[in-house]
């Protein structure tokens, strides 16, 4: 059986997922829906689909599933629209920059009984998951600190920040759905703080480039997140793990793995320019399990709940920098 597929939203991150849905043979491509019609076109052409409508996707019959890749405030609305058009979904994260709207949303997705899958790629990272599988037999112990570091190599535009709900919401929640992937407990506590050391103009816009975290759980498990929207050597991505039987890291990749040793010392080439290019395999096999489980009728993991949780966390870090103290994370 072939998953036939419609992609909503021709941008960057539609593209990633159309690439990966080629890559499937069990997937095909068969609608793209954009505002911006050169964009849609490019990938339709690629594909051999059409270019559709939001309202032809819906009512066709023979579309699976709906790839959500359209601006962040539109995603609520397409989830609940597709849930009750009774086509399962992928959408990348987040749900909505309101916690409350977000759970007005995951109450259609329970009631319609759709299925929802949420796209926090980073869990599909072969080097993150690794880790996660060392946790799992038992390598390094019980689960005791968790270090995560993520650096963007520049800031995004301000037209761009306008709209991104903020640090909290836009960067770091990736940071916190790994977190919870590796703790392997819920988050009670957020201490956070952040500072505008990058770009004045996302001050004035009011929003941070630079954030430091500490996230505890009930038994007091910690994780440690560093963000900044500047890393002039490359998109910094970092993750360790410390148990009480040793620890286990993932280490920042590069396109080319090498090392030159001479008489100036050793170099290494450097790290990924960014996202697209670091994240490709997770990508593709983010996309892999979304088809899994929609073959095997199995559970879609990350869920919706999980988005909803990671958003709560957001709101707990706005809450706790805010107030200078570490906040409890609400329900």
């Amino acid at each position: 059986m072939v998953t036939r597929l419609a992609l909503l939203g021709a941008g960057r991150i539609g593209k990633v997922h159309a690439k990966a849905i080629a890559e499937d043979k069990r997937a095909k491509l068969v609608a793209v829906v954009d505002a911006m019609t050169a964009a849609a076109q490019a990938i339709a052409d690629a594909a051999g689909c059409p270019v559709s409508t939001i309202d032809a996707v819906e009512a066709d019959a023979d579309i699976d599933a709906v790839i959500i890749c359209t601006p962040t405030n539109t995603h609520a609305d397409l989830i609940e629209r597709f849930a009750r058009a009774g086509k399962a979904i992928f959408c990348e994260k987040p749900i909505d920059l309101d916690v409350g709207r977000a759970k007005a949303c995951l109450e259609v997705v329970r009631q319609t009984g759709a299925k929802a899958m949420l796209g926090f790629n980073r869990r599909f990272d072969p080097h993150f998951r690794a880790v996660r599988k060392a946790i799992d037999d038992g390598a390094v112990g019980t689960v005791e600190m968790v270090s995560i570091t993520s650096r963007d190599p520049g800031p995004p535009p301000a037209e761009y920040i306008k709209v991104s709900g903020g640090i909290f919401r836009d960067m770091t929640i990736h940071d916190f759905d790994m977190a919870r992937f590796l703790l392997g407990e819920e988050v009670v506590r957020v201490m956070a703080t952040g500072s505008v050391l990058v770009d004045k103009k996302i001050g004035e816009l009011g929003d941070y480039d630079s954030a430091s975290l500490i996230l505890t759980t009930a038994s007091g498990r910690q994780c440690i997140i560093s963000n900044s929207r500047r890393a002039s050597y490359g998109y910094d991505q970092r993750i360790e793990v410390h148990g009480s039987l040793g620890s286990v890291s993932a280490e920042n990749q590069r396109p080319v793995s090498i090392e030159i040793a001479n008489k100036d010392g050793y170099t290494r080439p450097p790290l990924h320019d960014f996202f697209m290019t670091r994240y490709t395999a997770a990508y593709a096999a983010e996309i892999s399990a979304f088809i899994d489980g929609l073959e095997k009728g199995t559970a879609l993991s990350p869920s919706a709940e999980d988005g909803l949780i990671a958003l709560q966390l957001a709101d707990a870090a706005i809450r706790s920098d805010s107030s200078g103290m570490a906040v409890s994370v609400a329900n």
